[in-house]
């Protein structure tokens, strides 16, 4: 990258221990600020207007970076959400290791879509977002095979990486994966990447 380290100031408003482990291994120091945002009632409402996953990830994204940016005068502040999309169907984080293997089951032997949504915004306003969507075949597996898989996965990485852990266990899953592996993690860093080289080069 171009900029300056030292120009950096970020926060990120997820808890998310993956996102900032995405940032600081491409040198962007963030500081964690979670937005805290009711997020399924933004989904319910969302929801309720027929709107599609991309949609639905593309707001959380900017409801998170906005309100933390409110408070935090002239720093940038990333908000990112992911969701997976199977048609239509919204297809959010598991809330426990019964809700995981339902979800496994719905996606089985199926194609679905990894849709992850960043914004950065400043004073309160977003100034720049990006959606990127990643396609996943998943393999078809019996029910007791998608129990052992989840065996193997912590609590921790259950339910950071929705149900799939891509760059571990996860991967062993698919029958196929088109798409970026940091989008799939949910962060696109790429495309935060060349953003800020171009933010930093105006200013």
């Amino acid at each position: 990258m171009k900029f300056s380290k030292t120009m950096i100031e970020i926060i990120l408003a997820s808890k998310s221990k993956v996102r900032k482990h995405i940032l600081e291994k491409n040198n962007i120091k963030c500081q964690v600020r979670p937005s805290n945002i009711d997020e399924d009632l933004v989904k319910q409402s969302l929801l309720k207007e027929e709107a599609s996953p991309e949609i639905i990830s593309k707001n959380l994204a900017q409801l998170k970076a906005n309100k933390i940016s409110q408070t935090n005068k002239d720093i940038l502040v990333i908000g990112a959400d992911s969701v997976i999309g199977l048609g239509q169907e919204l297809i959010s984080k598991p809330k426990d290791r019964k809700e995981a293997l339902n979800i496994l089951k719905k996606l089985n032997g199926k194609k679905h879509n990894l849709i992850s949504s960043v914004c950065l915004s400043k004073n309160g306003s977003m100034i720049w977002n990006y959606t990127d969507i990643a396609t996943l075949t998943m393999k078809n597996f019996t029910d007791e095979e998608l129990k052992d898989y989840l065996l193997k996965i912590s609590d921790e990485a259950l339910y950071s990486y929705n149900v799939y852990q891509i760059e571990g266990e996860g991967r062993n899953l698919f029958l196929e994966i088109d798409g970026d592996e940091n989008t799939i993690m949910g962060l696109p860093i790429k495309k935060i990447k060349e953003y800020l080289n171009n933010y930093y080069q105006r200013w």
